[in-house]
């Protein structure tokens, strides 16, 4: 056992495995607000947080559940396509609340390109927050709009009924697979109805810049 008058007990979340805080130090040296993307089994969560030395202050947040409780989302909320909207929905607020530009957090989650994370900054983005971010990590546009799942759905409704109904049985309850990305569509531009006047607000330029962070 460890143990001598050199020996100091790691903080807490450090123990925990929950923050990194080399890393956490890394990004708090910029001054910037940062845009913090978490996952959990079911849902996702955005928040633009500002460091304070009482602790840290939520400028802005946006958690997959308000989709469906707000705009009527049917889709999973985990999704890459629920990602992507609860991404644009915490930029449009925290553009709502004067914010202009942040650095992403991923936390202990490790870079994936293409990934859920990647999906949630693509949103950001679109609604016009600028976040540094190294080329060739967003999703595509037909992942970001679920024509992946629409056309795997149809393929195997046609080709394999049983199987279709075991994995999508779920959503199939709330809304046919296939018509997803129509959904998403009406989703987003509920969205943007709601943060019409803010969104307007901020130069196009802005919305799909890619800066490659060195």
């Amino acid at each position: 056992m460890k143990g001598g008058p050199r020996y100091k007990v790691p903080l807490r979340r450090r123990r925990e495995g929950k923050t990194n805080y080399r890393k956490r130090f890394a990004l708090l040296l910029g001054g910037k607000t940062r845009m913090v993307f978490r996952k959990t089994n079911k849902y996702v969560l955005v928040q633009f947080i500002d460091f304070d030395l009482k602790g840290d202050r939520v400028v802005a947040a946006a958690h997959s559940r308000e989709l469906v409780k707000l705009y009527g989302w049917k889709g999973s909320g985990k999704s890459t396509c629920a990602a992507y909207l609860t991404g644009f929905l915490a930029g449009a607020r925290f553009l709502q609340k004067g914010g202009r530009e942040a650095v992403l957090d991923l936390g202990l989650l490790k870079p994936s390109p293409g990934s859920r994370a990647f999906a949630a900054l693509k949103g950001v983005l679109d609604a016009g927050v600028r976040v540094p971010h190294g080329e060739g990590v967003l999703p595509s546009p037909e992942r970001i709009r679920c024509e992946h799942v629409a056309a795997y759905a149809a393929q195997l409704k046609q080709e394999n009924p049983e199987a279709f109904k075991r994995l999508f049985s779920q959503l199939s309850s709330r809304i046919d697979p296939t018509e997803l990305p129509k959904h998403f569509e009406e989703v987003l531009e509920k969205i943007k109805a709601d943060y019409k006047a803010v969104l307007q607000a901020i130069p196009a330029e802005s919305q799909a810049e890619e800066v490659t962070e060195e």
